[in-house]
């Protein structure tokens, strides 16, 4: 028979933590986060599942205005310009829709199906305002859980944000609001891995992926960013927002306008950077 100091030392082991999980809820957050670590840690599920829970569990704590895109970001389509000239426009931007504005970006009148954009070259009597669906506006406010119930209840992959004051704030996709559940979501227009690492745009500025080693970015662009605390060139820019950005976030590095082009709630995916040129040293007067 245990003695009375071994039965007040006795710590409850995995299986009776769970049991008591399965015949009672826990009573916070905390307890059932510290459950699902311990079954993680005695390999009862793997870190995937762990961490797709855990993003669940943020996603009912988190709101529209955490994961939106600015208006600022938006890419939008202008009903006042000629069909012909959006496709283009359609096929850079890679997006299946786009919230169609009247003017200016706080007049959104519908959102347009790069789909239904194709119908113009079939039919040249092609009406593009009568192609628009209804916009669903929504408050910044609105809870991420209750958004996807409603994206999955009425079959909308978008929306617009809207702030108190009833002016656009910009736009969440059903993609936006998984993404903190799962993680990043590529698609086929996402960059191909068979696609270099650094890839050169217009004025002289450069598509990099995040991933990309910094001996790799030294070597293309001249720098001479070490990397013996950080390896990529990821790690090197979050480490000098001092935060995890999110996409439009800007920062100078040395020489080097870097500016955040994708990036999820875990991870920073692809920047554009720019060389700026060296700031002369000040003349000292004499």
């Amino acid at each position: 028979m245990a003695s009375e100091p071994e039965k007040l030392s006795h710590k409850p082991s995995l299986l009776e933590r769970l049991s008591h999980f399965l015949l009672r809820e826990p009573e916070d957050r905390e307890q059932l986060v510290e459950l699902l670590h311990g079954a993680y840690e005695n390999h009862l599920m793997d870190g995937d599942s762990l961490a797709m829970i855990e993003g669940v569990l943020q996603v009912s704590e988190m709101q529209v205005r955490d994961v939106m895109i600015p208006r600022s970001q938006m890419d939008v389509i202008d009903i006042t310009q000629p069909a012909e000239t959006l496709l283009p426009f359609v096929i850079e931007t890679a997006h299946s829709r786009f919230p169609v504005i009247e003017d200016n970006k706080n007049d959104v009148i519908g959102i347009l199906l790069a789909k239904d954009l194709l119908r113009y070259y079939a039919d040249q009597s092609f009406e593009l305002r009568d192609m628009l669906r209804p916009a669903v506006f929504i408050p910044e406010s609105k809870r991420l859980n209750v958004l996807l119930k409603e994206f999955r209840s009425n079959r909308n992959h978008i929306a617009i944000v809207v702030d108190e004051y009833g002016g656009v704030a910009g736009m969440v996709t059903i993609e936006d609001v998984l993404e903190q559940i799962v993680g990043d979501i590529e698609d086929e227009y996402d960059d191909d891995e068979t696609e270099g690492n650094i890839i050169p745009q217009e004025a002289g500025s450069y598509r990099v992926k995040a991933l990309t080693e910094i001996a790799e970015l030294n070597e293309a662009l001249g720098t001479e960013f070490s990397d013996e605390e950080f390896s990529t060139v990821g790690g090197l820019v979050i480490n000098h927002f001092g935060h995890l950005p999110k996409r439009g976030e800007q920062i100078r590095i040395a020489n080097l306008s870097v500016t955040v082009v994708h990036a999820d709630s875990r991870r920073v995916h692809v920047l554009l950077i720019e060389q700026l040129p060296e700031e002369p040293y000040p003349i000292e007067s004499v």
